[in-house]
């Protein structure tokens, strides 16, 4: 640290000047959840809106996981904050030239249209559940009925296009949800590393990718503990769609360091000095060549070879695996990459990551699986796979 001290001749000043890192890693957990609620929306729309019918099996999964991880997309920020209880003022006086204050409103906005989309897709099955179950498991299903038991022909056509009214509006709503994630980044020109009209566009392909590699991991593993066949055609389908949108990624990204490096800005020295150092690995090593290059290239492999079968289940997991490692790496790079650049352009800062503590490593693990584990229980109460989906629909026209 102190190697890259720098004392003026003139004033006597120390640079780096600055002495607090104001955004942990909390900060980089809290795009992360965030893109992957909307990248396995995408995977739901998918099915929904475009009918895509090789993902009809991860479709009602997709929409159980957008729900539980969007309920911990907060969480991150309160832990963050000094007084968790103010974070409701920038909703009920807010400011409307911040991009933060928007953020209260589109996430209630986006909570709302999940469950109304969920309750909506699982009606069927809620009802056939009051009316077999009893106790208060079946008084839980017969409140969640709100009173509709129809399941006639009619009511689920009615049904249909309520889903489908949601699917098409959500499309948007999740996309503009991570997008403004991107956009607070890029907007903030105090820090030359975020500084980028392109950094929306980055978030929100990075995001699909890792929403759809974390539901090609969820699937995959809920079938082997289920003890069924994994439908190597649903797999092969969301591996069609990883390897469409990382393309993307890869190359928004190129351009973003590539313009940033033209640009020539002032504090680029700086830039340089960090990007081949302590950048490195993290960077191009970690984000680029093990989470990005490895799995565009894997994946190429077994399209081009029609890979089938167990090969073809395993390969696309493991850089499901890698993807969703990769996307991390890059929230992290961008969060605390950005501040480890001295906003004076003079020196380098370093980020003590803490084991214990509300923003230490083991709070932010906790936090990332948090979500999967209440998405194991709601799929108790609900569940996604294809058979039970199935069976609710056969109820419906035996009504």
């Amino acid at each position: 640290m102190e190697s890259l001290l720098h004392i003026s001749p003139f004033t006597g000043w120390v640079y780096p000047n600055e002495t607090v890192m104001t955004w942990s890693v909390l900060i980089a957990v809290y795009p992360y959840l965030t893109g992957l609620v909307a990248g396995a929306f995408t995977v739901s729309s998918l099915y929904q809106v475009f009918g895509f019918e090789r993902l009809k099996p991860v479709a009602h999964l997709a929409l159980l996981t957008s729900l539980c991880f969007m309920i911990f997309v907060p969480i991150p920020l309160l832990f963050h904050l000094g007084h968790p209880e103010r974070a409701f003022n920038s909703t009920l006086t807010p400011h409307w030239t911040s991009a933060m204050a928007m953020f209260g409103y589109f996430a209630t906005f986006y909570v709302a249209l999940l469950l109304l989309e969920v309750w909506f897709a699982y009606r069927p099955f809620i009802v056939e559940q009051s009316q077999q179950k009893t106790g208060l498991l079946g008084k839980f299903y017969g409140s969640l009925t709100l009173g509709s038991t129809d399941l006639s022909p009619n009511a689920m056509r009615y049904d249909k296009k309520w889903i489908f009214a949601l699917a098409v509006t959500g499309i948007p709503a999740a996309h503009g949800l991570h997008g403004y994630v991107g956009f607070m980044y890029g907007s903030l020109k105090a820090r030359e590393w975020w500084a980028s009209d392109l950094m929306p566009m980055i978030f929100l392909f990075s995001a699909i990718i890792s929403g759809v590699s974390l539901l090609v991991v969820l699937y995959v593993t809920s079938c082997k503990l289920r003890r069924i066949p994994v439908d190597a055609d649903c797999v092969k389908g969301m591996a069609y769609t990883i390897w469409a949108f990382i393309m993307i990624a890869i190359v928004l990204e190129s351009l973003a360091f590539a313009n940033l490096v033209y640009k020539g800005r002032e504090g680029i020295d700086m830039i340089m000095e960090y990007v081949t150092g302590p950048l490195l690995v993290p960077y191009f090593l970690l984000q680029f060549a093990i989470g990005m290059i490895v799995p565009l290239l894997w994946l190429s492999y077994m399209i081009w070879r029609r890979s089938t079968g167990k090969a073809m289940v395993i390969g696309v997991t493991v850089c499901s695996v890698l993807v969703l490692f990769s996307v991390f790496m890059m929230r992290w790079n961008v969060v605390i990459g950005g501040q480890e650049i001295s906003k004076t352009g003079k020196g380098l800062l370093t980020y003590q990551l803490s084991l214990w503590g509300k923003e230490g490593a083991l709070m932010a693990i906790a936090l990332s699986v948090a979500p999967i584990a209440v998405l194991f229980g709601l799929t108790k109460l609900f569940p996604p796979w294809a058979e039970h989906a199935t069976h609710a629909k056969h109820v419906g026209e035996a009504a």
